[in-house]
Formats: structure tokens, C-alpha cells, sequence
């Protein structure tokens, strides 16, 4: 007991030097010398005519959810859609992140999307960038969606013509498309944020964000060639999250001196990774991945399965806070919420001990060590797995620069300030992330207007309503491919979004079939399904005793707009899968609305 309170004592006054009163508005938008954020260097842009084509379904987002759904449409026979994205390739985020080191830190056989019907064996468990990419390129190719792909396009405004029941989209090309049905797969991680860093501008060299890496400068590859161009210079890498994790390895062996601009230290747990045997691949079967698949959310939601098929950190807290229950109620306590969190707090405890000790037992110097600490439970914000990066605090030409929670406080023509310390620098590396808590219409970078004139900003002035997660009243025939207020399952974002594909695509072809010509939830289908999440209040919002981030709204209020942006399925998303999967295969659809105009009702009577 002792020790959780003195636990709880540090992580409070942790989180207290870290709250800033201007929450997510400290970050800025590109603009400026950032404008360039917003453009393709890896693709040139060509010229061309605009166009005004027609088509049943439009999919903005050419990511993951894009295809997905483009598939899934292909399947239902459903061959007359555009695929509209800004960059210039499919891939979505794994488009646009190409800087060195980048992976995903979920477990290939379950993040890879359709990889069970797409020729693709993972070179490892977890994989790098390139691979994820070239990924996405073979769905794209494997369904036949590069034909169907409008790129180096980007959708400015969304409206519903009500009388001509289309959606009419307007690009940055001068496009003015029409589509019967609109699916949006924009993705959670889609416009880069800027530090809040004092004349930022000011900065006399080269600057970049990692999401828009500049390889003319640093030379290498995304596929792991040394960055050449780096020799003798001093980087400056601003941020210590996901991104910044997997830079530093690479950013170590071949800059003259890295210095790491550190607020707050992740939290690194071990990675372990391991080639993926082809011929063991080879033998898995028809279907193996929705095992995998459901495996891996009942075990990282607290779940019983006979064996843990993924077996990495995301399972391993879940089946500790789990065993610990059963425990307890064998004993003969009640199983009850209290139990429930007395026993995540007991492993919390023990898996974060742990972590830090790792710090200790990697890390050289004692000072460093004590600075790279995650003093904050596990899920404040989001776990790091890396068996290269604290290593890299070992060698003489890295220098972690920690901030004690108040980041960096200016930039001059020759580098950057912390307090009194200035450190001159020649490049300087962005690696801050993405925009998540702001304005929907804000991340996608356009407005949706429905019925009435309507916009989506105004519809969810107080918070998002929806039924799954996918249709908003007013919006009809339009999509959101997303997690919040479905699975909501945060540890493996691409199951989310490849049921949301499946659950569009069904329904899509379920009114073509009967002659719907709209689509759209009832009102009091809306209402209901809100009030079954507000009831059960789960929610992924980080304690509020959470260090800041984009887990807990940057350590700001959380109201109830701020928990309906995170809520999902009381029941969990395993059950959320179960459930969205039965309504798909009823054919009923209940709480749609399907009708053959805008005043007749294929069968007389709501669906």
C-alpha cells in the first residue's frame, strides 16, 4: 500500500508539471514555413483536366479503410466507385510515414488487413513501413482498385443535394463529383500537428516533420540504407512518442551528435521480434485471421481464450489484470467494478516497475536513466515497444535533453532553448505527431454539409452522435469508417476499420439490390444507441490523473463531448464485432431507413 501511494504521489506531481492550460490548442497548424506540410514530396503532381464524373460510392481515404472497402465493394459486385485520396499512392499512413525506423508496433498477422486473402507472408511479426506500404499497394492491386483511384487529390467540401439525392464533392483540382454514397476512410493519425515552440520559424536550417521525411537532405531510404547526409551534423529531434522511438536508432548511427528533445518519456517495453516462417505461414488455413483476429481482442480486453496466438505486450497487462481477478473471486471476493480495478492497478503497478527497471538495467549513465522513466501508468499514453531505443542513449553521440515537462521554449536562427541552455543544431526534426482531439472537419481538412444545410461541425457542436459509429441523422447514404462509438479498439485500429468495410459495403449493396435510392438512420435509432453508450460509460479517455497526451485530451476537461469522441461498445469490442456482424447477416439493418426516393419507402415501413 505504501508503495501505490507513494506510485500515485509521483505520477500526480509528474502530471502536474505537464498540464498546460491551452490543452490541444498549444499545437499549431501548417502554415508558413509549414505550408509544405500539407503538400506530396514523394510524388510529383501532374496536371490535369477536372472532372465531373459520376459514380454510385465515393470513398475519400485511400488508407487502409478506403481499401478495405473498396474490396469488400468489388466483392458485392460493386465495381462503379472512385477512390479519392490527397496523396499521391494508396496507403494512408503508411503512405506518408517514411522515416527511417518506421514500424508498427501491433503484430503484422493482425494488423495487416485481408492478409489471408492477399498473397502477402510478413517477413517478421512486426514489420517495417516499406513492408506495410507495399502491403496496401497489393490489396490495391489484388482487388483492382488502382483503375478506380482519383490521387494528388483533395476533397475541399462534401454536400448532400437533396433533390438530385447525391453527394457532390469539390476538390482542390476543380473537380465536381457526384456520388449516390459517400464512405469517409480519413483515418484517426491524418494531419500533422507542430510543437508549441516560440519562433519556431527562426530556425536558420533545415526543418522537417517525420511525416514528411526529406531524404534528398538526410540521405539512406525508408527501407534502412544509412542517411549519409547526416555525417557530421548535429539532428535535434523534438519529441519522444511512438514516432520518436523508432527515429532515434537510426538518427544515432549516422549523425555527427542527437540530441533528443524530450517532454515526456514513453513508456518501452521489450519487442522481441521474430521472422515469420513461411512454411508454418503456408499451413494456417482458410479463414485463420478472424481467429487471430478475435484472439487477440478478447485477450487485450480481458478476455479467456486457450492460447494467446500473438503473444506481445498488449496481451500480456490484459491477461495479468484478468488472472488477478479470477484469483481474487477464487478466493472468495465478489466480482465487482472495485475488484475489477483493484487488480489493473495491481498490475499496472507490477508492469510499470518493471519497465522503469528495464530503464536501469539498459541504460548507462544514472542520470539519463532517471530521465527516461514513464512515472504514469501504462495506458496514459500510448505503450512503445523497442528493443533498440534506449540502447541508443548509450552511445556518446546521443544526448537526451530533458525538458522536466515543459518542452522546448524557443528557437533562434542557430537551434533551440530549454530554459537558460541553448543548443546549436543544424537539422531539426519534427517528430510531434498528429492531430487528434480537434475538429473532425479540422482533421479531415474539409466540411461535410448534409440535409438542410446542415454541417457535420454543427451536428456534433456538443459531441458525436451516430448509430455504430458510422450513420449521423440528416447525413444519408454517407459512411464514417472509423473505431469511436463501435469497437473502439485502440490497441489494433485496422480491425476497426476493415469491419466498418464490410459492415458499408453490405449495406451499400443491400439497398442497390432493393432499389434504395437513400439510406439513413432514424433519428430515434441515433438517440438510442447514444444512450447505450452513455449508460455503460466505457470510454477511452485516459484517468485524469494521466500525464497529457492524446489519450486523455491533452490533460484537459473531459465532458461529455470528450467521452462520446471515445466511447465504444458497452460490451467491449469483441462483442461489438459479434454484434455488428449478426445485424449485417440479418439483412434487417434496424434503425436504417431505406427509401426508393425521397418521399417513398421501398416497403412501406422503416427498416
Amino acid at each position: 500500500m505504501e508503495h501505490r501511494e507513494a506510485l500515485q504521489a509521483r505520477y500526480r506531481e509528474e502530471r502536474d508539471k505537464r498540464v498546460r492550460p491551452d490543452g490541444n490548442a498549444q499545437y499549431r497548424q501548417p502554415s508558413g514555413r509549414f505550408a509544405s506540410l500539407l503538400d506530396d514530396p514523394f510524388t510529383p503532381r501532374a496536371e490535369r483536366a477536372p472532372r465531373s464524373d459520376d459514380v454510385t460510392v465515393a470513398i475519400i481515404g485511400a488508407g487502409f479503410g478506403g481499401l478495405c472497402t473498396g474490396a469488400r465493394l468489388r466483392q458485392a459486385g460493386i465495381d462503379d466507385f472512385l477512390l479519392i485520396d490527397g496523396a499521391g499512392g494508396v496507403g494512408g499512413t503508411w503512405y506518408w510515414n517514411r522515416y527511417p525506423g518506421a514500424m508498427c508496433d501491433t503484430a503484422a498477422m493482425v494488423y495487416l488487413p485481408l492478409l489471408d486473402e492477399v498473397d502477402t507472408v510478413p517477413s517478421a511479426k512486426y514489420i517495417p513501413a516499406h513492408e506495410i506500404h507495399a502491403h496496401a499497394q497489393r490489396i490495391a492491386t489484388t482487388f483492382g482498385l488502382d483503375d478506380r483511384a482519383l490521387l494528388s487529390t483533395e476533397v475541399t467540401a462534401l454536400d448532400w443535394a437533396d433533390r438530385r439525392e447525391r453527394w457532390i464533392i469539390s476538390t482542390d483540382r476543380g473537380d465536381t463529383l457526384t456520388a449516390r454514397f459517400v464512405a469517409m476512410g480519413t483515418g484517426p493519425l491524418h494531419r500533422a500537428k507542430l510543437p508549441a515552440i516560440a519562433e519556431l520559424d527562426r530556425f536558420g536550417g533545415p526543418m522537417f516533420h517525420t511525416s514528411r521525411w526529406d531524404w534528398e537532405l538526410t540521405g539512406g531510404d525508408p527501407t534502412g540504407a544509412p542517411m549519409t547526409g547526416l555525417a557530421g551534423l548535429r539532428v535535434g529531434l523534438v519529441g519522444t512518442g511512438a514516432t520518436a522511438v523508432q527515429c532515434v536508432p537510426p538518427l544515432a548511427e549516422t549523425a555527427a551528435h542527437l540530441f533528443v528533445f524530450q517532454r515526456t518519456p514513453s513508456s518501452i517495453d521489450v519487442r522481441n521480434n521474430h521472422p515469420i516462417d513461411a512454411t508454418w505461414f503456408a499451413e494456417l488455413g482458410e479463414g485463420w485471421q478472424r481467429d487471430w483476429l478475435l484472439n487477440f481482442a478478447t485477450l487485450q480486453t480481458g478476455g479467456f481464450t486457450d492460447v494467446d496466438l500473438v503473444q506481445d505486450g498488449w496481451t500480456d497487462i490484459a491477461k495479468r489484470i484478468r488472472d488477478r481477478v479470477v484469483t481474487a473471486v477464487t478466493e472468495g471476493a465478489e466480482f465487482t467494478p472495485e475488484t475489477v480495478q483493484r487488480a489493473y492497478e495491481d498490475s499496472d503497478d507490477e508492469k510499470m516497475d518493471e519497465i522503469r527497471a528495464r530503464v536501469d538495467a539498459i541504460v548507462a549513465d544514472p542520470a539519463t536513466a532517471e530521465a527516461l522513466k514513464p512515472w504514469y501508468r501504462q495506458l496514459c499514453k500510448r505503450p512503445c515497444f523497442h528493443d533498440e531505443y534506449l540502447q541508443a542513449f548509450n552511445r556518446p553521440n546521443v544526448t537526451l535533453v530533458d525538458t522536466d515537462g515543459a518542452g522546448v521554449d524557443r528557437a533562434d536562427e542557430r537551434g533551440l532553448w530549454v530554459g537558460e541552455r541553448h543548443i546549436e543544431l543544424d537539422v531539426v526534426v519534427l517528430a510531434s505527431g498528429f492531430e487528434v482531439g480537434t475538429e473532425y472537419a479540422r482533421r479531415c481538412g474539409y466540411e461535410t454539409t448534409g440535409r438542410d444545410g446542415i454541417t457535420l461541425s454543427q451536428r456534433w457542436s456538443d459531441g458525436m452522435v451516430s448509430l455504430h459509429g458510422m450513420h449521423v441523422a440528416g447525413f444519408p447514404n454517407l459512411f464514417i469508417l472509423g473505431m469511436s462509438q463501435g469497437a473502439n479498439l485502440i490497441s489494433n485500429i485496422t480491425h476497426n476499420l476493415s469491419e466498418a468495410a464490410t459492415t458499408a459495403a453490405t449495406i451499400i449493396a443491400a439497398a442497390l439490390s432493393t432499389g434504395a435510392s437513400t439510406v439513413e438512420v432514424t433519428p430515434e435509432a441515433e438517440a438510442a444507441w447514444i444512450e447505450r453508450l452513455e449508460s455503460s460509460g466505457r470510454a477511452f479517455l485516459g484517468n485524469p490523473d494521466c500525464t497529457p497526451g492524446y489519450y486523455n485530451n491533452e490533460g484537459g476537461a473531459i465532458g461529455r463531448r470528450e467521452r462520446l469522441g471515445a466511447s465504444g461498445y458497452p460490451d467491449g469490442p469483441v462483442a461489438f464485432f459479434h454484434y455488428i456482424d449478426a445485424w449485417r447477416r440479418s439483412g434487417e439493418f434496424a434503425g436504417l431507413h431505406f427509401a426508393a426516393s425521397a418521399s417513398t419507402d421501398t416497403s412501406g415501413a422503416q427498416r
